[in-house]
């Protein structure tokens, strides 16, 4: 619980952090360096890449995207309700709907605009930090590995989802700076975010684990 409680509140502290830095402007050269370097200098509105590599870009953010979170979170409430796990279940609802309303109320708290350094290669519609894309994606992927894992025998299939869902939510937060519509802070900010969450979702298994042992015992 303690080792619990110092990652979420570092996490938060770095993403709190990251937004006054961000307001200060102490972050711009490093954003503005990491951004470019995923352009085309000599045409700032062509990302790096073939245009498949771009479409496949596209492809990947809308797996962070609210529709496709939401679904995705939806079927494995309910399907996790359905197999009598509803303590799973509730968790995992409770920490992804934490995940985006903390998102929002610091996307308006912060009021950071979109980079206008480059064009904007998908569809965007609120401010910029933290990336909700990032903090979402990673309450989502990492709660349904922790919940996955322990239906695995094998520690090999265990580490293979581990592996998967971070390296899908590290792919997503790319891709947002990739098509132009976050800066690397956001980004970042929006991973410590998402990783509280999924702390504070994963104390709780625990937490409620343990009370249920109890009670049987």
């Amino acid at each position: 619980m303690l080792l619990a409680f110092c990652l979420t509140s570092f996490t938060l502290w770095g993403c709190l952090t990251l937004g006054g830095e961000a307001l200060e402007g102490e972050t711009q050269a490093f954003d503005e360096w990491a951004l470019l370097r995923m352009r085309n200098p000599a045409d700032l509105s062509d990302p790096i890449g073939s245009r498949v590599f771009e479409e496949a870009m596209r492809d990947v953010t809308a797996l962070g995207g609210f529709t496709v979170l939401t679904l995705i979170t939806v079927v494995a409430v309910i399907s996790l309700w359905r197999l009598a796990r509803r303590r799973e279940a509730m968790i995992l609802a409770v920490t992804v709907l934490g995940a985006q309303l903390s998102s929002d109320l610091l996307k308006a708290l912060y009021a950071r605009p979109r980079p206008a350094l480059v064009p904007h290669e998908s569809y965007v519609y609120s401010n910029s930090f933290p990336s909700g894309h990032s903090a979402v994606s990673a309450a989502v992927y990492m709660m349904l590995a922790i919940i996955l894992i322990p239906a695995l025998r094998s520690a090999g299939s265990r580490a293979a989802v581990c592996t998967l869902a971070a390296v899908l939510v590290v792919v997503i937060g790319i891709s947002r700076t990739y098509l132009g519509v976050h800066w690397p802070t956001d980004v970042i900010a929006g991973w410590a975010l998402g990783s509280a969450w999924t702390i504070v979702g994963w104390l709780a298994l625990n937490l409620t684990v343990g009370k249920s042992a109890e009670a049987t015992s």
